[in-house]
């Protein structure tokens, strides 16, 4: 039963986001049967190059007087409902596709589910491969290869889409692409392993500690049950439970096998969780992690295949992912056709068939999700696989929501030729300015049995998405928070690109974590909006977090080669937000918040040094007072009018 539970959570935020949608309240009540009343579903096992054997599921339009293209979806997170009669009520990427009529073909990678095989999470790219050698993007090939000699009525185009980690074999299906793969569509996909999902930088993501089993159980055999365990947390409070779980390596009983239900004594080390293991045994950014990219082989997608990679500006999971897959194929292919779509979402927000569109608390219009599948999405596939295939689309190269305006832009590139680069200082009386006015310290402390919180929400999360547009009030009014702001502006002030905070800090101890975010303040006259998810969500003095990021302070010079820091050294700490595109209005004011923890979002820096913070003890974890210098300063990507 707790499977049944722990596989029903894991459905909810990374399988339902992909394929299911919410329904008006009228149509609730009604049995949804357009897939059963117009497709016949056929499940066929696909042999791979190798001899192993992948479960796929076909769906095919009954209406057979007329050819169709294929559109495919591999996927960890299971092609079923799995036997006669049991289809899914959503297919193909939206709800107009499927009315359209496609053949939708859905499968299970190798070790997941019905598939046999041996799963690794992020299998590595095999270049060269002989003869029997198999990884993602063979197992792409050959399935497409069988579909297209053995499917009924298709027309010999493939596309290829996915949200997530469907997202990321969307994009292994382009590279070494097989010849009828026409359009693809990585969405949220994750791009390299130690920027997405569970590290930011190098610092662990603690608020995925759940989704750890879900990656690193081992099966033996094809099942249509969920085989990997959830583990047990005590308290609804996550941000307590963490703290008093204490060090990273008391967390280890959660991952045996015997510990499911009845936790294990804590001195036995044994871990049966392989993805946990990889993570304790892998802290740095070695060739484990080194081989999981996939951006880094974005130099072998053929002219042939048409790119659209779609992402979220409040994607908690995968922001990293999808920016760095556009700008990858810019440079690597810039005569392929590549396009960008990255909205106003949290993770696959755009799938959804909602109509009000609210991140977290924070609403930004309607119908932004539906008009991004009819006008955008559905033109997309439908012009590769079912129309000409030429470049001449009718869609924009970079079609990008300025967040703060609340608008689309069409844009020839992302980011713009036109933006340009600004420091701003972090001055001293919480001054952000635009000229630096001298060289101060401004001190605070780091207690690591106070940490800050990423939110103020009391409760526990599978992985966490609300808090990238929470008010950020309740950090500004913390003394180990430190706050820099400009006047109340004059002018609208917009961004768009990414942002470089050249931090010049200090630590009493020899090791820390810096965390920088951006802020949009609403003026106090701010009217409040009823379409906010909290009606009684006051907009007075609003502090939007439009962009944030984390440093583990070791990594500041390299990713591979981890160094501590000299006590009281002032020490250059660069850190890149992801990019926004943000225009702070009128009337608002533009804030940068510098603080050292971010609890349990991301997992407590000792803040002394340590080879491992995976096998740290308690002893190691120090309170410490921490410097910021005002000669820091953020270099904004500035879009003049």
């Amino acid at each position: 039963m707790k499977k049944q539970i722990f596989y029903a959570i894991a459905s909810l935020f990374f399988i339902a986001v992909i394929s299911s949608c919410n329904t008006s309240k009228e149509d609730k009540n009604k049995p949804n049967t357009y897939v059963q009343d117009n497709y016949t579903k056929k499940e066929v096992t696909i042999e791979m190059r190798d001899g192993i054997k992948l479960h796929t599921v076909i769906y095919s339009p009954k209406d057979q007087s007329k050819t169709y293209p294929i559109l495919m979806q591999r996927t960890p997170y299971s092609a079923g409902p799995y036997g006669a009669g049991k289809v899914k009520t959503k297919i193909s990427p939206n709800l107009q596709l499927m009315k359209e009529g496609n053949i939708v073909v859905y499968q299970d990678v190798r070790g997941r589910w019905m598939s046999e095989g041996i799963y690794d999470n992020m299998r590595a790219y095999i270049p060269n491969k002989t003869a029997n050698q198999a990884d993602e993007t063979s197992d792409t090939y050959d399935t497409i290869e069988w579909l297209i000699n053995n499917v009924e009525n298709n027309n010999g185009r493939v596309g290829t889409w996915g949200i997530s980690y469907p997202g990321h074999y969307a994009t292994v299906s382009t590279i070494d692409a097989h010849p009828a793969l026409k359009a693809a569509s990585p969405q949220a996909s994750i791009g390299d392993f130690f920027f997405d999902d569970f590290h930011h930088n190098g610092a662990f993501l603690l608020s995925y500690f759940r989704a750890v089993s879900l990656f690193g159980t081992f099966k033996d055999q094809p099942t249509d049950t969920a085989w990997y365990p959830s583990p047990k947390m005590d308290s609804q409070d996550q941000y307590q439970f963490f703290l008093d779980a204490g060090p990273l390596k008391n967390l280890n009983k959660y991952f045996r096998k015997e510990s499911v239900d009845n936790l294990s004594p804590p001195n036995n080390d044994k871990i049966d969780d392989f993805f946990w293991k990889e993570l304790v045994e892998h802290p740095n950014y070695d060739e484990v992690w080194q081989s999981k990219g996939i951006i880094q082989h974005l130099n072998k997608v053929p002219s042939t295949v048409a790119t659209m990679i779609v992402g979220g500006e409040f994607d908690a999971e995968d922001l990293y992912g999808p920016l760095e897959t556009y700008k990858g194929i810019e440079k690597h292919q810039p005569n392929n056709y590549n396009t960008l779509v990255f909205g106003p979402w949290d993770h696959g927000g755009w799938s959804r068939n909602t109509v009000k569109g609210v991140v977290g608390n924070y609403y930004f219009g309607d119908s932004i999700a539906l008009k991004f599948q009819k006008n955008i999405e559905s033109k997309f596939f439908n012009h590769f696989l079912k129309g000409s295939g030429d470049k001449n689309s009718g869609l924009p190269e970079a079609y990008v929501y300025d967040s703060g305006k609340k608008e689309w832009n069409s844009y020839a590139i992302w980011p713009p030729k036109e933006a340009v680069k600004e420091n701003w200082f972090l001055s001293d009386n919480q001054q952000l300015t635009s000229t630096k006015k001298n060289t101060k310290g401004i001190q605070f402390i780091s207690d690591i049995k106070r940490p800050v919180p990423y939110s103020e929400d009391i409760k526990t999360v599978f992985t966490p998405r609300k808090y990238m547009t929470d008010d950020q009030r309740f950090a500004a009014r913390r003394p180990d928070v430190l706050v820099f702001e400009t006047d109340i502006l004059t002018e609208d002030f917009t961004l768009a690109g990414d942002i470089l905070a050249k931090l010049k800090v200090a630590t009493t101890g020899s090791a820390a974590d810096w965390i920088v975010k951006v802020i949009d303040v609403h003026p106090k006259d701010a009217k409040n909006n009823n379409k906010n998810m909290q009606n009684h969500l006051k907009m007075s003095n609003y502090h939007l977090m439009v962009r944030s990021e984390v440093m583990r302070g070791r990594f500041r010079n390299s990713f591979e080669k981890p160094e501590p820091f000299t006590p009281n050294k002032k020490t250059n700490v660069n850190i890149t937000l992801q990019d926004v595109h943000h225009t702070f209005k009128k009337g608002h004011k533009l804030q940068i918040q510098v603080q050292s923890t971010w609890f349990p979002l991301i997992d407590l820096n000792p803040q002394t040094y340590v080879d491992n913070i995976f096998k740290a003890d308690e002893k190691d974890f120090k309170t410490q007072t921490h410097t910021i210098f005002t000669d820091s300063s953020i270099e904004f990507s500035v879009l003049k009018n």
